[in-house]
């Protein structure tokens, strides 16, 4: 396989193609880089950049010299996978890395062209590019660490580049969870130690060590790779058995009414039991609370649970029965809490909603998994009714999730919508990324 490299720094590459696995797959025959200065594609004495038209700053390199230096070296390569680097490009994974390396492979001949300045004339991407590559939502100098980086993350998917193919297979990214920490001597330092399974000879328990060490490291810190992998039904059983027990409470009491919105109650609907239970069984929630303190409605909404928990509903329509059967009605918010603490020993995290901007300490992004996660305690996600909890209630809360924002002014979701997209952001699976 042959690589070009166009760059304005050729001698960044002299040491990196040389060292390590890189420098082996050179010796064995497995790759031949060809790196090629910009500055020899222009004549004597002419600038390779020039000014950015409009009223932008800085400086990009002109099109024709890109057009010679590509030309050049498809000439003496044949046609290349051409690879660019840009914010604006396709943010790389591992997913991305290994569809990469089968399509340089077919292609026998790969090109990578670094920018530099504030990058490179549109054009030359939009005629050339098979692909824009971006390694994150930030800025460098310019794309040489950047193909540093495809270089060290596609080469070793080249088979003979790594000695054990195994040490590819099984590592983090290859599936939904990433590597579990690994340890050898000595077994005592700066007063850590060696975790003693992994010094028991006991492999049952070393591969179940290992196991949870690996989850509970994915959902410490990469829960978005996570989410985006295609789960088996074990895997996600593994996963909500590991994160903390989530419950759902929607208050009919101690929200606000009325225009004036002054704190008082709301009336429950039928909609308000059975959307949300849906929402809240398919995500995985331990158990949906309906609270109101009017004795009245109280018995309406447990004369609906009834007939789904134990009655015609049963036998009629068993997914609307199996949504319900974790819905019950209680009196007040404490009484939910109190309930939770004592089935799992610890009380909850209140975490609640807002379709307003809210100013508080524990204001959280549907990103913060991790932040409340850390604390090891069950997690209550609080809806409110009517126009919103009340202040007095919100200023109760230990984290406030951001109000659901789309691209128009409107901002007047039903509570039971509200609830299936915050759950959806906070729990939800989305399925395989590229």
């Amino acid at each position: 396989m042959n690589i070009s490299i166009i760059t304005l720094f050729p001698s960044l590459y002299e040491p990196f193609l040389q060292t390590s696995l890189i420098g082996r797959a050179v010796d064995k025959g497995l790759v031949a880089f060809d790196v090629q200065n910009l500055f020899s594609f222009a004549q004597a004495k002419e600038r390779i950049d020039a000014a950015v038209y409009g009223h932008a700053s800085g400086m990009l390199i002109k099109p024709v010299i890109m057009q010679k230096a590509i030309e050049h070296q498809e000439e003496a390569h044949g046609p290349a996978y051409k690879i660019f680097f840009s914010p604006h490009g396709q943010k790389l994974t591992q997913k991305g890395l290994e569809n990469l390396a089968k399509q340089i492979q077919d292609k026998k001949h790969c090109m990578l062209l670094p920018a530099r300045y504030e990058g490179m004339d549109a054009r030359v991407e939009e005629h050339y590019a098979d692909m824009i590559i971006s390694v994150g939502d930030f800025v460098l100098m310019g794309g040489d660490i950047p193909a540093m980086m495809v270089l060290e993350g596609v080469l070793r998917l080249i088979p003979g580049v790594v000695g054990k193919e195994e040490s590819v297979q099984k590592e983090s990214f290859s599936g939904p969870f990433i590597d579990y920490p690994s340890y050898t001597e000595p077994v005592e330092w700066l007063g850590y130690r060696v975790p003693d399974v992994l010094r028991s000879g006991n492999h049952a328990a070393i591969n179940n060590w290992q196991k949870k060490e690996a989850i509970q490291r994915t959902l410490a810190g990469h829960f978005d790779w996570l989410r985006s992998m295609p789960l088996t039904k074990e895997e996600k059983k593994i996963v909500s058995g590991t994160i903390p027990p989530h419950y759902v409470a929607l208050m009919h009491s101690n929200v606000l009414i009325g225009n004036e919105k002054i704190e008082g109650t709301t009336s429950v609907t039928s909609l308000d039991i059975h959307d949300i239970a849906r929402s809240a069984c398919t995500y995985g929630i331990c158990h949906y609370f309906l609270v109101t303190p009017l004795i009245d409605q109280q018995k309406v909404v447990q004369t609906v649970l009834d007939f789904w928990h134990e009655g015609p509903g049963l036998p009629y329509n068993p997914n609307r029965s199996q949504a319900v059967k974790e819905v019950s009605v209680v009196d007040s918010l404490e009484a939910v809490i109190q309930q939770i603490e004592q089935k799992e020993g610890s009380r909850p995290l209140l975490i609640g909603t807002s379709a307003g901007s809210i100013d508080h300490a524990g204001a959280i992004t549907f990103d913060d998994q991790k932040k409340v996660w850390e604390h090891q305690r069950p997690v209550l996600l609080i809806f409110g009714t009517g126009r919103g909890l009340s202040p007095a209630l919100l200023q109760r809360m230990d984290y406030m999730l951001p109000p659901i924002m789309g691209l128009s002014d409107f901002n007047h979701l039903s509570v039971r919508s509200a609830a299936a997209v915050i759950f959806d952001r906070w729990l939800g699976l989305q399925g395989p990324s590229n």
